[in-house]
């Protein structure tokens, strides 16, 4: 049914009929007939205290739902404030759709007032963008976003949405379908190496399955268990791949990487074949590609062609949905004896065991929290050592539940999407990890935790510097400590308290489980300092350039 509508109201009827039910935003001046029209439908409307932490936001509600998470921003510093989170989208190949105001299409081009050119800006970071001239594109763009950020490799798509554009009225009809030239995501499919590659697995005795996030994103990670279990493959993951496989399981060889895990490191280098699915194997992966897996032959399992043979040379390759492509092999891969393998991988694992901690450590502290919560609990990260620590200590079970920015590794990152992932899951907690420097980069989003009552639960790990640049100054700098030990002027309970956050403080391994226990049971937010010492380091290391073989193993403390 054709109706005649005005550009905003359009906006939000493709919403509605999109079946979006919450967006993410922060108003100004070029998006007032957008918020005007969403001021009568019933899709909610988080107000965020920074346009960053708006798209960070949506970011989160789109990889704990895996619907497209989407935020409205206004033009100029609204607009440019939301470049970070979709290079982070970008990055991690997360579905967000960006609605972002403009001048009026006249002024366009003549510095007006909070004019930015955010099209052309953001175009390396976006999959695709849509610049609308008049309200009649409406329709088509918006299913078209959805559409684009949803098919394929997922990623952010960015509208652009004049002023003038927003008051102008025209014929509303939504379409069903919709193409663009050069864009078809189903036709890049290609298993012409299909029975190389089902030989390729028969013929191994030491393989490796490496699952990255592309695994989530499809939705394969069920099967893909299935294909490990059935075929004794050890799983390793990419820090977007946490939860792909139940790490703890027997198969499990958690993460592997610059700071992976001993056992999937040692995997990897031991294997004579390595089976990458939905990674694109970067550089934090893989470390020196040239000393990566040397006795091994490689299988690149993907949705995007572009990411075959760019970071790494593969042997072997199938372009597809990565549900579909293990499903296959599950039925034509056959069983075989892989025991002797299984127990040399037994051996890595009890050879990086930690000896009993002495002090209050980032790894009893995250052990001690996870056993307070459920599998299916949401933990988001912020960057740095508290990534890292998470990423090796917190076991993730189950998909859409490790949340963290990978690629652009965006500090701030984790407190908003917290908040998205909370706002996604009807209230139920959202644990995020932090450390001190993190933490004050979005910090204003406490406030919108206390305004909507949310259950989010910040733990920082203060260990009163920029932890993760520190220990590269001591390892690789000489201990030139340039800029790294300027510790919060305050205590940052007092920070959490005067947002109207409850802060409690933890400073001996006694505190731990209790402190945690009073801030979980908290229906609202609440904010646990852990002072952590300086000299703490995430290991085990691959040092800068080196190659998984090279990496420093070295007892927490």
């Amino acid at each position: 049914m054709t109706m005649r509508l005005r550009g905003a109201q359009m906006i939000v009827r493709a919403l509605e009929m999109e079946g979006v039910d919450v967006v993410f935003g922060y108003p100004g001046g070029t998006v007032i007939p957008l918020y005007d029209a969403l001021y009568d439908s019933k899709i909610r409307h988080v107000l965020m205290r920074h346009e960053q932490a708006v798209g960070h936001a949506a970011d989160g509600y789109a990889r704990a739902t895996g619907k497209p998470g989407v935020c409205i921003v206004t033009s100029g510093p609204g607009a440019t404030n939301i470049v970070t989170p979709l290079a982070t989208a970008h990055m991690d190949s997360t579905p967000i759709i960006v609605i972002a105001g403009q001048v009026a299409t006249k002024s366009m081009g003549t510095d007006a007032f909070q004019e930015a050119d955010i099209f052309g800006c953001s175009m390396s970071m976006v999959k695709h963008s849509f610049l609308l001239k008049d309200a009649s594109e409406i329709p088509t763009a918006v299913r078209g976003a959805f559409y684009i950020a949803t098919s394929g490799r997922p990623g952010p798509v960015l509208i652009v949405l004049p002023v003038n554009v927003q008051n102008e009225e025209a014929d509303f009809k939504y379409p069903h379908k919709v193409e663009f030239p050069g864009y078809h995501p189903e036709k890049l499919k290609d298993l012409s190496m299909w029975n190389q590659v089902v030989d390729c697995i028969n013929r191994a005795d030491r393989p490796v399955l490496i699952a990255g996030g592309g695994v989530i994103h499809s939705g394969a990670s069920d099967i893909l268990r299935s294909f490990a279990d059935k075929f004794s493959i050890p799983v390793a993951t990419t820090l977007m791949g946490k939860g792909t496989y139940p790490e703890g399981e027997h198969l499990s060889l958690g993460m592997a990487g610059m700071h992976g895990r001993v056992a999937a490191n040692r995997a990897i280098m031991e294997a004579d074949l390595v089976i990458g699915v939905g990674t694109r194997f970067s550089d934090r992966t893989t470390g020196n590609v040239s000393r990566f897996a040397q006795n091994a032959k490689i299988i690149h399992i993907d949705a995007d062609p572009a990411e075959i043979n760019k970071n790494l040379m593969a042997q072997y390759y199938l372009v597809g949905d990565a549900g579909e492509i293990i499903s296959g092999l599950l039925e034509e891969v056959k069983a075989r004896d892989r025991t002797e393998w299984l127990k040399r991988i037994e051996l890595f694992k009890s050879k990086e065991g930690y000896s009993e901690a002495q002090a209050l450590s980032p790894r009893c502290l995250l052990w001690t929290l996870r056993g307070l919560v459920d599998d299916r609990s949401v933990v988001t990260t912020e960057v740095g050592q508290n990534q890292m620590w998470a990423a090796l200590h917190w076991d993730a079970r189950i998909p859409r539940t490790f949340l963290s920015s990978g690629g652009l590794g965006t500090m701030g990152y984790g407190l908003p999407a917290a908040v998205g992932a909370c706002i996604a899951g009807s209230g139920r907690p959202v644990v995020c990890i932090s450390g001190d420097g993190s933490f004050l980069m979005n910090v204003q989003e406490l406030e919108t935790c206390v305004r909507y009552n949310l259950p989010v639960k910040v733990v920082v790990l203060n260990n009163s510097s920029l932890g993760m640049v520190r220990q590269w100054q001591e390892l690789f700098w000489s201990g030139r400590y340039s800029a790294t030990l300027e510790p919060p002027s305050c205590p940052l309970v007092e920070i959490a308290r005067g947002f109207g956050v409850p802060g409690f403080q933890i400073r001996s391994p006694e505190e731990m489980k209790p402190t945690f226990q009073e801030a979980l049971d908290l229906k609202g937010p609440a904010v646990v300092e852990c002072l952590i010492s300086t000299s703490e380091k995430v290991f085990p290391m691959v040092p800068p350039g080196g190659g998984m073989d090279e990496m420093i193993v070295e007892a927490q403390s």
